[in-house]
């Protein structure tokens, strides 16, 4: 048995760090550089399952010959009339996409994926609903900050949670790993608790 870490994360957002550590999963942090343009004509779902695949794919390739163990990677795309909001490139692109989230329903979809032996997928799909949002809301919520380097524009851990009147699907899918899906990625795969709660690996 192996313990702490027991996986890699391939990723640079602290908030997938404090989902992993909200469930007891050890792990190291890989930091992976990719292209994440969208290829023209590519489908939210099939964008986010090939971003997820590809990051899994590159934190493994980090450590090829070194450590084996799992490489855990996610992407979260935010989704309205069947086109992806990024992250915005400045104010006025923050402020364009605040608007068209509001009032509305969209979609996120958060793929995870682990490279660990092959590539094994999961997929998360959930739909949020904003109210309507006044001009003077949007500007006050883009000079919080919080919206910059968010998908979507906005956070629904953080301020932007007051936006939202209506969630189904994952919570913590919406903020970028979700838990369920995860936790069953990972048990498929010899990743279990002990009596501690101590994440450990089957190898």
């Amino acid at each position: 048995m192996k313990e702490n870490p027991v996986i890699y994360l391939a990723s640079r957002s602290p908030r997938r760090r404090a989902l992993l550590n909200q469930i007891g999963i050890s792990h190291a942090l890989l930091e992976i550089d990719i292209d994440e343009q969208q290829r023209p004509d590519e489908e939210p779902i099939a964008y986010v399952l090939r971003l997820a695949r590809e990051k899994a794919e590159a934190g493994a390739g980090l450590v090829a010959g070194g450590e084996s163990l799992p490489v855990l990677a996610a992407d979260t795309s935010v989704v309205i009339e069947n086109r992806v909001l990024g992250k915005p490139m400045d104010r006025d692109h923050g402020l364009w996409m605040l608007k068209q989230l509001s009032g509305r329903t969209h979609q996120v979809y958060t793929a995870v994926a682990l490279d660990w032996r092959g590539i094994e997928m999961e997929l998360s799909h959930s739909e949020v609903s904003f109210r309507v949002l006044s001009e003077a809301e949007m500007a006050a919520y883009w000079a919080t900050g919080e919206p910059a380097d968010k998908a979507g524009g906005y956070a629904i851990q953080g301020v932007g949670a007051r936006f939202i009147g209506m969630l189904h699907g994952s919570y913590s899918g919406v903020m970028g790993l979700p838990l369920f899906e995860t936790a069953e990625l990972l048990s498929r795969n010899g990743i279990q608790f002990d009596n501690e709660n101590k994440s450990v690996i089957d190898v």
